[in-house]
Parts: C-alpha cells; structure tokens; sequence
C-alpha cells in the first residue's frame, strides 16, 4: 500500500509539474504558484475533517507548517526555471537534490534502515535522474538549473517535514502546509499581473492535482520509512520527459531513455522490498 501510494504522488507530482511549467510560460510563475497553492489549501480544509485525526497537536501543525515553506518555495523556483528553462532539464535537476538529501537525511538522523533491495532501487534511481536531466540544446535558459537547485531544496525540506508529523493528526498538516506555502509565496507574487480567468482557473485546478500528490505521500510515509517512500515519490521527473515527448514533441537523448528505463528499475527494486 505505501509503495502504491507513493507511485500515486509520483503521478500526480508529474502532471502538476507538466501543465504547471506550460501555465509558467503563459503567466507569471509566482502568480501560478500562489494560485495554486491557495487551491491546495481550500481543498485540504474541506477534505481534512473526513479523515480520522484523533491527535492534532501543535507539533504536527508546526512540522507541516515547515514543509508548506519548503513548498511555497519549491515551487516558486521551480514555476521560475520552468518559466525559461526546458522542462526535460529544470524538473529532473530538481528532484536530484529533492531526492538525495531527505534519504541521506533519513539514514544519518532518522534511523532508516532500507533492505538491501531498497538500496538497490535508491542507488539507481539517484543516477537514473540525472540522466534524465542530461539533455542539451537550445531554448534552455542556463539560469533555469540554478532555479532547479533551490527548487530541490525546498522539495526536500517538505518531504522531510510532512513525514514528521504523527499518524493521529490526520491531513491538518497539510493544511498547515498549504497555508504556509502561500504565505511564502504572496510576497513573491504580490507585484506580478493577475493572470487571465482561464490560467486562472487552470492554476487552481493544478494546485489541487499537487496537494493530492501531497495526501498520497503523507499517507505513503506512514505506511514505510521516509527513504523509500520518498525516492518513489521523486520519480515523478518521468512524466514531464515522457509528456514532453509526446505531446511537446521533445526529442529524447538516449541519455534520458536510459535514465527512464533505470526510473523503471528503481520503482520495482523498491516496491519489491
């Protein structure tokens, strides 16, 4: 069940990250971003109170408080690199970083302790991301990879954080998180020009899609240590290469089609263990 929920995050992740780097060249980045996640939060709110939460404490509500900041400015860069940089780079850069650190994290302080098989799927998923991210070629800003940096550092610190909050509290630290985040973000935003009703709503919808990707790795972070279902959680990078493939009519590196396949590797290592 965790591993599936994970995989679910992955999913939702990817398509959040898709149309939310298309709306990031047709509006301002922030405005997407804020958008989006003043949607998350209005659907965390009337979701939450349907979840059993018998224990809310104020720890729990600080913990997803901090994770709302790592995603306030998450995605405030990476809306940013996405903005300017092509898709099939700024997204998988930033998983790298979103990746690495909470599993390093995680081993050092946590006490996680992954099977063998688990560290198979860790240690090929790491470079199967930065394979991903291996495309060269024109249209690509090269200020979106530092975007993508600090994007990875606030994914990080959100995974980090959401999984420290109790079982018992239910979604209410997501709903401190969606708060947080935009929050973080309305000072980003607060001079940009209101994107028209379409994007708009666009926005919002998409900021729902990310705060269900949210719920699924909470709850997949309750069922598993926070290593595995964090690298399956940050699989999510496939999807924008794949849509950009597809639908963008991206060409694909064999670079990339190797990092896809090694994606593909990670995700059955770690479920099976």
């Amino acid at each position: 069940m965790g591993a599936l929920l994970a995989l679910a995050s992955a999913l939702c992740y990817g398509i959040a990250d898709y149309a939310g780097g298309l709306l990031s060249r047709r509006a301002n980045p922030a405005a997407v971003a804020l958008i989006g996640q003043a949607s998350g939060f209005a659907l965390a709110v009337l979701v939450a109170p349907f979840v059993p939460s018998p224990g809310v404490g104020l720890a729990d509500l600080g913990w997803g408080a901090l994770s709302g900041i790592g995603t306030g400015t998450g995605m405030a860069f990476l809306y940013k690199g996405l903005s300017r940089g092509a898709m099939s780079v700024v997204v998988p850069v930033s998983a790298v970083g979103g990746v690495a650190l909470p599993v390093l994290v995680g081993v050092a302080l946590l006490g996680d302790r992954p099977t063998p098989l688990a560290w198979s799927g860790i240690v090929v998923a790491l470079p199967a991301l930065w394979l991903v991210s291996r495309k060269r070629g024109a249209g690509t800003d090269p200020a979106a990879v530092p975007d993508a940096l600090i994007a990875s550092a606030g994914i990080a610190l959100q995974y980090l954080a959401l999984a420290q909050a109790a079982p018992s509290s239910g979604l209410w630290p997501i709903v401190a998180g969606r708060l947080a985040a935009t929050l973080a973000i309305l000072p980003m935003a607060r001079s940009a020009e209101r994107p028209p009703p379409r994007l708009r709503a666009a926005a919002a919808l998409n900021g729902g899609i990310a705060a269900l990707a949210l719920v699924c790795y909470l709850l997949s972070a309750r069922y598993q240590i926070v290593s595995i279902a964090v690298v399956l959680s940050s699989l999510y990078p496939a999807i924008p290469v794949l849509l950009g493939v597809t639908a963008l009519r991206e060409r694909l590196t064999w670079p990339q089609a190797v990092g896809l396949l090694g994606a593909g590797a990670a995700i059955g290592l770690l479920t099976l263990s």
